[in-house]
Parts: C-alpha cells; sequence; structure tokens
C-alpha cells in the first residue's frame, strides 16, 4: 500500500499560480509512473499531467498545457505541479496518483493508476 499526501492546494484568483505537491512518506518515487488528475463537481475525474518517474518525459492535457508543469524530486521523494495563469475553469479537487511500472512509462488514463491521494481542492475566482 502507498500512501499519498496531496497540499497546496488554495483559493486563487484567476490569473493566478499556485504549487500543488504530492509526497509519499516512507517510499521513493524510482519505478512509478506518476500523474495529477483532478474532478470538478458534476463532473467525471480527468487526466491532468503525467511523468516518469525518470522525470524526463512529461505529458498534459490540451486544457493545461502551457500553464501548467508536472515534475519531481527524486531526492525528496515528491511530485510537483505548478499551475499558472489559472482559470476559473481550472476550479476542482486536484489527486496525485501512482503506479508500479517495470520500465519507465507515463499513464493517461486513471484506471492506470493503483494508489491516489486523498485530493486537495484548488478553487479559481473570476
Amino acid at each position: 500500500q502507498v500512501q499519498l499526501v496531496e497540499s497546496g492546494g488554495g483559493l486563487v484568483q484567476a490569473g493566478g499560480s499556485l504549487r500543488l505537491s504530492c509526497a509519499a512518506p516512507g517510499r521513493t518515487f524510482s519505478t512509478y509512473a506518476m500523474g495529477w488528475f483532478r474532478q470538478a463537481p458534476g463532473k467525471e475525474r480527468e487526466f491532468v499531467a503525467a511523468i516518469t518517474w525518470s522525470g524526463g518525459n512529461t505529458d498534459y492535457a490540451d486544457s493545461v498545457k502551457g500553464r501548467f508543469t508536472i515534475s519531481r524530486d527524486g531526492a525528496k521523494n515528491m511530485m510537483y505541479l505548478k499551475m499558472n495563469s489559472l482559470k476559473f475553469e481550472d476550479t476542482a479537487v486536484y489527486y496525485c496518483a501512482v503506479v508500479p511500472v517495470v520500465a519507465p512509462a507515463k499513464k493517461m488514463s486513471s484506471y492506470e493508476y493503483d494508489y491516489w491521494g486523498q485530493g486537495t481542492q484548488v478553487t479559481v475566482s473570476s
């Protein structure tokens, strides 16, 4: 079992920035595919960004491309989502997720992930 803890959510005005963090206490993120997802009220959970455990390959949903940046810090066993130029429609609960892999891989479907954090609320005021 892998426990994930997100932090960094909050209330921000449109055009502002936030950085979300994801930690796995007692675990290392080596050999895991990692990603961020979000779920707005009344909507299905959707893919936001993914990164390989090496950190060398990333992918983004079209809606956040150019505004969000996913990264990881192997030394600190942390994953981040830097969100710039936030829009009202970015309002959602954001979740980090990981799954063990045997080779570097990106996973863009929520069904491919085994472990999830509890979520952190991001609210963007217009």
